[in-house]
């Protein structure tokens, strides 16, 4: 069983606990972490500078595929940011309450 992360921002709180909420009920996730950021991008041609919400979203390899879709079919944005970040480490009792809390 490998553990892997998926980030994405989201514009408020309501939007990612909302989703949030379903992942975890559907096993797709174990948690997620959700923190209040300030982003600065370019954006049809415009800077913005704006408050975002960092999702860090902790499931299984088997899973990520899935978690990858539910995020771009009931995400806000027009585009998404969707990144996986490979988990080369993790404990052991953390990784088997992973596995058991998204089976």
């Amino acid at each position: 069983m490998k553990p892997t992360m998926i980030i994405s921002t989201y514009p408020n709180k309501i939007s990612i606990t909302k989703i949030a909420n379903q992942l975890i009920e559907n096993k797709i996730i174990a948690c997620v972490n959700i923190t209040k950021i300030s982003s600065i991008y370019s954006w049809n041609d415009k800077i913005e500078n704006t408050t975002e919400y960092l999702a860090i979203f902790k499931t299984t390899q088997k899973n990520k595929k899935t978690l990858k879709e539910k995020i771009k079919e009931t995400h806000p944005y027009q585009v998404p940011e969707i990144a996986e970040i490979a988990v080369s480490s993790i404990n052991s009792s953390y990784l088997k309450w992973l596995a058991d809390s998204t089976s």
